[in-house]
């Protein structure tokens, strides 16, 4: 049985320890002053994040906990972990609910339930994958802004004492939809940290977490299928450990406007999906077969039996759109402070006026949603259009567009 634990600290991230452990010792008193006690609703937490940050929070002692997602089965599970488990401190009121956080059910919740003094919002259109075309897109920027947008403006009415946001380390120059969505979604939030405590935090890849290359080589295995992965990019991981972590350390501890990333390592952190899927076989027992073409690996595969030991693998150069060769936290332009933490860095709020105007865009963030709204409304809009759009409210944004999507690979 693979130690999937074990194989993230060894092969993955390459730590013994996980990266947070000197932050948390250290500020654990404050972290359970405001955290003891407390009302707390996660949206979006049977994701592999989401959830982690529930396992990182109930290292304390919430007095309620609400968890939200429209994954039915994710949130089963997640009470089924939660229940199986030593260490974590369940409150006598733990509710789950299916629910879409756009509905109206959700505002009732927060209505008769309310208010909650943590608030954490993880639901989120993630991948790169899903900008392949105007539909894929404006369902994305309806996710990761517009919902995300409506809640604060929910929690406006009875405000918490910290409102969590996830982003994503491609947000920072962006050169794709999903990278976009999120750095308009991060300029939405700073036009309300003068109202509420807002963080978030820019992410590395979160090692098998749900719907990922990873978690997709373990479903391979199973089917007795080929790897596939792209043997040029390099990505910064976390385990999902790390990235409860990470989100209730900004969460908890964080200024209003503050953005959040891990300090890693260009020289030491950087791993490729290849190597990776290399030694998952190695661990296992097998050694990676390395095929010419996804066909020549598919064939391959339907040879495995039992008593195989080899595998079929398929390594190529990425050339889909959207793609970085690898990725960044944050940009030449921002200020960091990069002494608070041990291990966590963070990106100062910008120079904001009290009607929203960043400094970065001559227009409130309300005309700009205004602007992306209308645009999404015309009939005829397609990709380009939307892409054009998000270039003129996301300066930083630098598509790359090859013709070719994700969907295209194994």
């Amino acid at each position: 049985m693979l130690d999937l634990p074990k194989f993230i600290s060894q092969h993955v991230t390459g730590r013994s320890e996980p990266l947070f452990k000197p932050d948390l010792e250290r500020f654990n008193a404050e972290l359970a002053a405001s955290i003891d006690g407390r009302s707390v609703l996660v949206i979006g937490g049977a994701g592999t994040i989401g959830a982690s940050f529930v396992k990182a929070i109930l290292k304390f002692r919430p007095a309620r906990l609400y968890v939200i997602d429209i994954n039915e089965n994710g949130l089963t599970e997640l009470v089924r972990d939660l229940r199986s488990s030593l260490g974590f401190n369940i409150p006598p009121v733990f509710l789950t609910y299916p629910i879409d956080f756009g509905d109206a059910v959700f505002e009732k919740i927060l209505r008769r339930e309310g208010p909650f003094e943590i608030v954490a919002n993880f639901a989120a259109h993630k991948h790169v994958r899903s900008e392949k075309d105007h539909y894929s897109i404006e369902a994305m920027l309806i996710n990761n802004v517009f919902k995300a947008k409506h809640l604060l403006d929910l929690l406006a009415a009875n405000k918490p004492e910290r409102f969590f946001c996830v982003s994503t380390d491609k947000a920072a120059k962006p050169v794709n939809v999903m990278g976009a969505s999120k750095k308009l979604m991060e300029q939405m939030l700073l036009s309300y940290a003068s109202e509420i405590p807002v963080t978030t935090a820019r992410f590395a890849n979160v090692s098998f977490s749900n719907g990922s290359l990873l978690a997709g080589f373990l479903e391979r295995l199973m089917k007795r299928q080929p790897l596939s992965a792209p043997k040029d990019v390099q990505r910064y991981f976390l385990s999902p450990e790390e990235s409860g972590q990470l989100c209730l350390l900004a969460c908890v501890l964080g200024k209003s406007g503050e953005v959040f990333f891990p300090k890693l390592d260009a020289r030491h952190d950087l791993r490729r999906f290849s190597d990776i899927g290399t030694a998952l076989l190695e661990t296992l027992g097998f050694q990676a077969d390395i095929c010419g073409s996804e066909q020549e690996a598919r064939e391959k595969a339907a040879l495995i039996t039992a008593d195989s030991k080899f595998w079929p693998v398929f390594y190529f150069a990425s050339d889909t759109s959207g793609e970085k060769a690898r990725e960044e936290f944050f940009t030449e332009k921002e200020t960091l402070d990069l002494e608070r933490f041990a291990a966590l860095g963070v990106v100062k709020p910008s120079a904001q006026h009290s009607d929203g105007v960043t400094l970065s865009h001559p227009v409130t963030i309300s005309q700009m949603l205004l602007e992306l709204k209308a645009v999404l409304a015309e009939e005829d809009v397609n990709k380009d259009d939307l892409v054009t759009v998000l270039q003129r409210l996301v300066p930083d944004f630098q598509h790359i567009e090859t013709g070719k999507g994700l969907d295209s690979k194994m």
